[in-house]
C-alpha cells in the first residue's frame, strides 16, 4: 500500500491538494482519491484559449504502510524423469530456509520422493497433500515442521495418484492447488512446488498457482528434447490458465565440467535462453546423491561438498531475483504516477 502526494502550485502561490490513497491488492488496484480543491476555484466554464498556465509541481512520496507481501511460488517442474527435479526442489527449499527466508515446500508428486528425502518415514496415518485437495482438510492439519529451522512440508503418498483421477470431474479442477495455498500465502516467502515427472494434473495444478516456473535441465541431449515441448504447455498455461506465469529460469543439472557434451549442452542453452539461465550450475556430485537416502538436505548432509555450493549459489539467486521483482515493481509505480 502506498500513499502517493501530489502537491500542486498554481500562480496564486496557494497550495491545491489532492491525497490519493492507493490500495494494491493481489490482482487490482484500487484507487481513493480525496479532493481539496476550494468551491471557488471549480469554474463551470471553459478557461479561455488566452490564460496563462504554469505547469503544477508534482512531489511524489512512497511510504509502505504495512502491506502484505505474499509469498513467491515456484514450481519445479519438467516432465522429463530423472533431471533433478526433487533434488533442486529440496535443497532449494532447505537453502532458501537456512538464509532466513520462511519457506514452505510442497511435494506434488505421488512417489513422495521430496517428503522421503526431507526426512520424514512413511506413515500411513500422516495427512498429506490428497486430503487438502480431495477431501478438503485444513491446512494446520496437514503441514509438517522439517529439520531444517523456516521450513515447512506439506508431504506426499501413493493416494496422490488417485488424486490425479478423482480430479477430472471434479468442478475448477485446475484451481484446487491454489485454492489451498491462497490461505497461507502471507505466511511464507516462498513456496517450492515439487512437481511430477508428467504434465498430468497434479502438475497442471502446481502451474496454475504457481508465479514461476524452475525449470531443471540434465546436460544431455535426450534432456534438451522435452524442452520445447514444456515450454509449449507454460504458453499455453499462460493464455488459459495463468496469464501471470513467469520463467523463474532453467538450471543446469548433473553438470561435468571434464566432458565436451556438458559443455557444449550449457553453451547452447545460454545462447538460445540467454539470461534466463541461471549462472549457478548444479555438478554432477556423489554426495549430492547419497544425501537423500540419509533424509537430509545436502547442506545438512555436506555442507562443504560442490552439490552444497551450487545450491546455496541457486538460492542466491532466487532470493536476488525476488528482490528485483519486487524494486521494479517500485519503480514501475513511480514512474506510471
Amino acid at each position: 500500500m502506498f500513499h502517493v502526494e501530489h502537491r500542486a502550485r498554481q500562480i496564486l502561490r496557494r497550495p491545491l491538494t489532492e491525497l490519493f490513497h492507493v490500495e494494491q491488492a493481489a490482482s487490482s488496484i484500487t484507487f481513493h482519491v480525496e479532493h481539496s480543491l476550494p468551491d471557488k476555484f471549480r469554474s463551470p466554464t471553459a478557461v479561455p484559449r488566452e490564460t496563462s498556465c504554469i505547469p503544477p509541481t508534482i512531489l511524489l512520496t512512497f511510504a509502505p504502510s504495512g502491506g502484505v507481501r505474499l509469498a513467491r511460488i515456484i514450481a519445479v517442474a519438467n516432465q522429463k524423469g530423472g533431471v533433478g527435479k526433487t533434488t533442486t526442489a529440496v535443497n532449494l527449499a532447505a537453502c532458501l530456509a537456512a538464509s532466513e527466508q520462511a519457506t514452505l515446500l510442497v511435494d506434488c508428486d505421488s512417489q513422495a520422493n521430496a517428503t522421503a528425502a526431507i526426512g520424514f518415514a512413511k506413515d500411513p496415518s500422516r495427512r498429506t497433500l490428497y486430503h487438502a485437495l480431495i477431501l478438503g482438510e485444513p491446512f494446520d492439519k496437514i503441514v509438517q515442521k522439517s529439520q531444517v529451522d523456516g521450513l515447512d512440508v506439506v508431504p506426499a503418498d501413493k493416494n496422490l495418484a488417485g488424486a490425479a483421477v478423482e480430479l477430472v470431474l471434479a468442478e475448477s479442477r485446475e484451481y484446487k492447488l491454489q485454492g489451498v495455498l491462497k490461505e497461507i500465502r502471507d505466511r511464507y516467502k516462498f513456496i517450492v512446488l515439487d512437481c511430477p515427472p508428467a504434465l498430468d494434473l497434479l502438475t497442471l495444478n502446481a502451474l496454475v498457482a504457481a508465479s514461476a516456473v524452475l525449470v531443471p535441465i540434465q546436460c544431455e541431449y535426450l534432456a534438451l528434447e522435452g524442452v520445447s515441448e514444456l515450454l509449449d504447455t507454460l504458453m499455453r498455461i499462460r493464455r488459459t490458465l495463468n496469464s501471470n506465469l513467469e520463467i523463474e529460469g532453467i538450471l543446469l543439472t548433473m553438470y561435468d565440467e571434464r566432458t565436451t557434451l556438458s559443455r557444449q549442452v550449457a553453451t547452447d542453452l545460454r545462447s538460445f535462453f540467454g539470461t534466463q539461465v541461471f549462472q549457478s550450475v548444479i555438478p554432477r556430485n556423489v554426495r549430492l546423491a547419497e544425501a537423500p537416502s540419509f533424509g537430509k538436505p545436502i547442506i545438512f548432509y555436506d555442507i562443504h561438498s560442490k552439490g552444497a555450493e551450487g545450491y546455496t549459489q541457486l538460492a542466491q539467486e532466487v532470493i536476488a531475483n525476488a528482490a528485483k521483482r519486487t524494486g521494479t515493481g517500485a519503480r514501475s509505480a513511480h514512474s506510471g504516477a
